[in-house]
């Protein structure tokens, strides 16, 4: 019950904090230049500001650096903002996975700026995808790797950055449509918290990052959604991306207490929406003798459009069948 009550605190902390701090991000990324202009396969008829990345990393860090301030205050100054056993454990927690955490957060920090200078200057994919590379090898080197049970760190290593690769390009992808690619990334990050926190052995940093991810994506969706007025841009898609592929390493999803090897699929159930249209639109792409890089109108959004739903219909299409076969993680 008391760690119902802490997570609630993260999501809601983000949530609100997203909702403050979006006009303000807003305002500078129009002084700034920092925007989307209309043009090629695009609806908006005015520049609209990128500050969705901005408004996310700043919804998971200041809630964080106020929880800092709670367990300082508890330590230091006998202030009891935290009972002792709630407080006993994330200070455990953080001192058991202390430079996992560092690495994590760092990494966030460098995807929201690979993002952001390809918001401003439009980066070429090579130079891109050797950021992202690096950002991914990073947080495999802290030791938040993916095992799937082979005795190997080389494996280890590969598959990881592979992983973490590929879902910031799945969320980047989905980044088509008003609200698609934050309700999709809002989705996969309560069922990870959902997931962390209830384990047989509960994971509760992971489980209290994954809200604070959900509470600051559901705070930026009232101006992305279903009419925008401000964009992810690369920067929060990119970030995104990033987090719920973090979220899906960090849990164990198998343990002695679980039991049973097909829970490492979890991951796969929650982010099958994303992970589905990047295989189908770079299979595709690949057919048609065209980079696997360069957008298109073959998404799954697109195509819910052309049969007929309206843009807003199709995205709420997508949510729900991301819930779904999300939800089939926990049956």
């Amino acid at each position: 019950m008391r760690f119902a009550i802490i997570y609630f605190a993260a999501f809601f902390s983000a949530f609100v904090t997203a909702l403050i701090a979006l006009p303000l991000w807003r305002k500078w990324c129009l002084r700034t230049g920092l925007v989307d202009d209309p043009g090629h396969r695009k609806i908006h008829d005015e520049a609209m500001p990128l500050a969705g990345g901005l408004t996310v990393m700043t919804a998971l860090i200041a809630p964080m650096i106020f929880a800092t301030l709670a367990l300082w205050l508890r330590n230091e100054l006998k202030i009891p903002l935290l009972d002792d056993t709630t407080a006993d454990k994330l200070i455990h927690g953080v001192h058991r996975r202390g430079v996992e955490l560092a690495a994590i957060f760092v990494g966030a920090i460098g995807m929201l700026l690979v993002g952001l200078w390809d918001d401003k200057h439009e980066s070429r994919p090579a130079g891109k995808f050797t950021c992202q590379f690096a950002v991914a090898a990073l947080v495999a080197a802290s030791g938040a790797r993916i095992t799937l049970f082979v005795p190997s760190i080389a494996f280890s290593f590969v598959v990881t950055i592979l992983w973490i690769l590929t879902v910031i390009n799945a969320f980047n992808f989905m980044d088509n449509m008003n609200g698609l690619c934050g309700g999709l990334g809002a989705i996969g990050a309560f069922y990870f918290g959902l997931t962390a926190a209830t384990a047989a052995v509960p994971q509760y940093l992971v489980a209290l990052i994954a809200f604070l991810t959900c509470g600051a994506l559901v705070g930026f969706l009232p101006y992305n959604f279903p009419r925008a007025r401000s964009f992810l841009g690369d920067s929060g898609s990119h970030l995104v991306g990033y987090l719920l592929a973090v979220l899906a390493i960090l849990p164990h999803f198998y343990t002695s207490k679980s039991g049973h090897t097909l829970a490492v699929l979890t991951p796969l159930l929650i982010l099958a929406v994303p992970l589905g249209d990047l295989v189908w639109v770079v299979i595709l792409r690949w057919r048609m003798g065209k980079p696997f890089y360069i957008g298109d109108n073959n998404h799954l959004s697109h195509r819910l459009v052309k049969s007929g739903l309206n843009r807003t219909g199709a995205v709420l299409v997508i949510w729900l069948l991301a819930l779904a076969v999300g939800a089939l993680a926990f049956v």
